[in-house]
């Protein structure tokens, strides 16, 4: 299916930037982690209990970078780090509880911005947003199943 900007994927792709970018500008100054932290947070929520080096590989940085990332997060009291039983040299990390509850209430500011958009449509629009919306969910539950990568904030 093609649409004025091209295809369907483009212009999904394009739309959900669009949507974050807007949900970011209106939440970054109310979150109590920065959304750089939030998105690590989540990851770490995805993965469970994991090594900086595949925390590094899901976000696509160094594990230089992860490590700093980490260490910040870990002197807040987020994260905990712990021996990984595989390998003397690497740590295992994961969240803790006040990390669990700030990646909550990252999730629910942002989703309360998305909603204050979603509020203006009328209820057949919300309807077909919801029934596409599941639809993606479950596309991606199969994906990840598949193609075991990373999942995002």
């Amino acid at each position: 299916m093609q649409t004025s900007h091209g295809s369907v994927g483009a212009e999904l792709l394009d739309v959900v930037a669009r949507l974050n970018r807007w949900v970011t500008l209106h939440t970054s100054w109310t979150l109590t982690v920065t959304l750089a932290q939030a998105r690590v947070l989540s990851q770490i929520d995805g993965l469970g209990t994991t090594r900086i080096s595949d925390l590094a590989r899901a976000e696509n940085c160094s594990a230089p970078t992860m490590t700093t990332q980490i260490r910040r997060l870990e002197e807040l009291g987020l994260v905990g780090r712990r021996p990984d039983p595989d390998d003397a040299r690497a740590s295992r990390i994961s969240l803790t509880d006040q990390g669990r509850q700030a990646l909550a209430g990252a999730r629910k500011i942002r989703a309360d911005i998305a909603e204050s958009l979603i509020d203006q449509l009328d209820a057949a629009q919300r309807q077909r947003l919801q029934d596409a919306v599941q639809a993606l969910a479950g596309l991606l539950d199969v994906a990840y199943r598949q193609t075991p990568i990373q999942q995002e904030l």
